[in-house]
């Protein structure tokens, strides 16, 4: 696996400033799966067809430059300021907000009717010198809850998601917080302070916690990510997703990228690429990571850092879709794809009785003893044809469906959000914890993921053995998490 890179150090850019423009809600935005007969021929439009955004970065200064704005317009869905909302640029001087560029952003934005995102609230860098030199603590807390209020008060009502805190863990092998005028003056749960400061200031948009090299499972900065989200959660500390920034190398994302955002997913919140780019920008590297975002289905949107080559702060290493003349690079035609190619995630067919047949094991889901009973559990056994092996797919929407048992008319509901969780049959109610999505692994082998939980179909303990229970766990996209799609 290719080492992740440090998320960059933003240039400076002079303030302007603007008049003043009214802006409308551009949070109100209803991404509305489209029609499914016809690829899609911009990012943006291919994205929405499975209810997610394909946005990108945008600086203010570039805006008049027409072919950037042609491609923006066309393309992209979403809007994240490169540099505009940081604390450098809104608030130099205490009490001296100043929202020229970010104004600009904004109003581009609500013109072309697009979704745009919040960058970013605290964070230790791009930080006015007055602001690193507090060390006293009440005076820090006041400032930082000040500066909250007053750019999200701004643009209360118009941001989609936020990022709230920015890039707090360190590096490395501990898993800790690094080192930030933050951390050392207010203590660790300056975060959660943050996090409560923003839902007052804003009661409607989503919150996020961003930072990069989080994509490994198996690193130690993201398990602290990840153990920080899931105090967050048992808590009532408000928290709505994590922004994976996703700065690769030219080997792409790391093999467990797709089980990291299944297993952040899982703690009830979703998860989002942010800042994506990805060196040389090969074809597959970014088909993989758009189709691991696509695999889970609280990840609900992608964002590039740029939109060609020439705007990257990785310019040398040619990382974004489009090149230096505006030019849609491979990459570009295989993000494309992967978006229309898995507008449902599904070969399923709505009305066919099917069995599942387990690919570990080649043995058939089903209904404990043939039971029609509530309650009754999910098992694999031997293919004996039975119809408490056969289930067919009622359609829920947004590539949602309802699995129900052929003899007892009920259907599949996760038992609870943790792995290992029962699966059972139950009336039907269409409630997210009885609506699964298909992720479609090729002739005809699924994997099915619960829309309340995130996690996955699994044979417990991959085994082959009759009476094997099936349960929920977190998606790897083994063998025993594979179905294969039989006609009975």
């Amino acid at each position: 696996m290719n080492s992740q890179l440090r998320s960059p150090r933003r240039r400076r850019r002079p303030l302007l400033r603007w008049a003043i423009a009214s802006l409308a809600a551009t949070s109100a935005i209803t991404l509305v799966p489209a029609a499914a007969d016809a690829a899609a021929g911009t990012l943006g439009a291919a994205a929405v067809q499975s209810g997610r955004y394909f946005g990108t970065a945008v600086a203010a200064g570039r805006l008049g430059d027409a072919q950037y704005t042609t491609i923006l317009n066309r393309e992209f869905s979403s809007i994240t300021p490169e540099n505009e909302m940081k604390w450098d640029a809104t608030e130099p001087s205490r009490d001296n907000f100043t929202f020229g560029g970010a104004d600009r952003v904004a109003n581009h934005a609500r013109s072309q009717n697009k979704q745009l995102r919040g960058h970013t609230l605290v964070w230790h860098q791009q930080l006015p010198g007055w602001v690193s030199g507090i060390r006293d603590a009440n005076t820090l807390r006041a400032v930082m809850n000040n500066h909250i209020n007053g750019v999200m008060g701004r643009y209360r009502g118009q941001i989609y998601a936020w990022d709230v805190v920015n890039e707090a863990f360190a590096d490395g092998g501990s898993g800790q917080l690094r080192s930030s005028v933050f951390r050392d003056v207010l203590g660790t749960g300056f975060l959660e302070e943050a996090f409560r400061a923003a839902r007052a200031a804003d009661p409607a948009a989503k919150l996020c916690y961003n930072d990069y090299n989080i994509e490994d499972w198996n690193a130690a900065k993201t398990q602290g990510v990840y153990n920080l989200v899931r105090d967050f959660r048992s808590r009532g500390v408000p928290i709505d997703c994590v922004g994976l920034q996703a700065h690769f190398g030219s080997g792409g994302s790391p093999a467990t990228f797709q089980t990291t955002l299944a297993n952040l997913a899982a703690l009830g919140v979703d998860v989002q690429i942010t800042e994506l780019d990805i060196a040389q920008a090969p074809a597959s590297a970014y088909a993989n990571t758009v189709r691991a975002c696509l695999n889970v289905p609280r990840c609900t949107g992608i964002t590039t850092w740029g939109i060609r080559d020439s705007d990257s702060w990785r310019a040398s290493e040619n990382p974004l879709l489009f090149d230096r003349g505006g030019t849609k690079k491979p990459a570009y035609d295989a993000v494309l794809t992967t978006l229309n190619g898995t507008t449902t995630g599904s070969p399923i067919q709505v009305g066919v009785q099917y069995r599942l047949v387990a690919q570990h094991s080649g043995k058939s889901a089903e209904i404990t003893n043939s039971s029609t009973t509530a309650g009754s559990t999910l098992r694999q056994w031997t293919v004996t044809g039975g119809t408490n092996q056969q289930f067919d797919f009622l359609d829920s929407g947004g590539g949602y469906y309802r699995i129900r048992a052929r003899h007892s008319g009920l259907v599949l509901q996760v038992s609870g959000s943790g792995s290992g969780a029962d699966v059972a049959q139950q009336p039907d109610a269409n409630t997210a914890s009885q609506q699964w999505q298909a992720t479609d692994h090729g002739n005809g082998v699924i994997s099915l993921i619960n829309r309340q939980s995130g996690l996955a179909l699994d044979v417990w303990e991959a085994s082959t053995a009759d009476g094997a229970r099936i349960s929920q766990w977190t998606f790897t996209g083994n063998a025993n998490q594979r179905f294969q799609l039989q006609r009975a």
